[in-house]
């Protein structure tokens, strides 16, 4: 039997959403990722540290109508990024508040995971937290 695949860190996710320039303004004002550049159908964003695909549906004919993410279907959970510390998360906090965007209460995860999480969701319903150490 041949070994496991040796892997890295994450280099990019690809998300279908329903407005490509509403997922940008979200992802770019709110999570300062910066635009790279146009992919054949939808944009290109990083923050340096993780890229974001945001294209529309690769099928459109396919997609119900009024579609929203919903983690319990098969597939992605959640994003989870993270900031640099308690501080940040509750910075993060109030700016939510202060740009409209519904989110948790901080939740302490406890020593074995070693980090706080703030959730919320983006345009299309996708569910992301923000984590930071505790």
């Amino acid at each position: 039997m041949s070994s496991p695949i040796a892997t890295g860190p994450v280099h990019h996710i690809r998300l279908t959403v329903t407005d490509v320039e509403r997922s940008r303004a979200f992802y770019t004002e709110v999570l300062n990722f910066a635009y790279v550049g146009d992919l054949p159908s939808g944009i290109f964003i990083s923050n340096g540290a993780l890229g974001l695909g945001i294209s529309p549906s690769p099928a459109p004919e396919r997609a119900p109508a009024g579609d929203q993410f919903d983690e319990a279907r098969v597939g992605l959970d959640h994003l989870s990024l993270q900031v640099a510390s308690m501080d940040e998360l509750e910075r993060a906090a109030r700016m939510l508040d202060e740009r409209g965007v519904p989110h948790g209460e901080i939740k302490d995860l406890g020593e074995g995971f070693g980090i706080c999480v703030l959730a919320f969701r983006d345009p299309d319903n996708i569910q992301l937290e923000l984590t930071a150490p505790r």
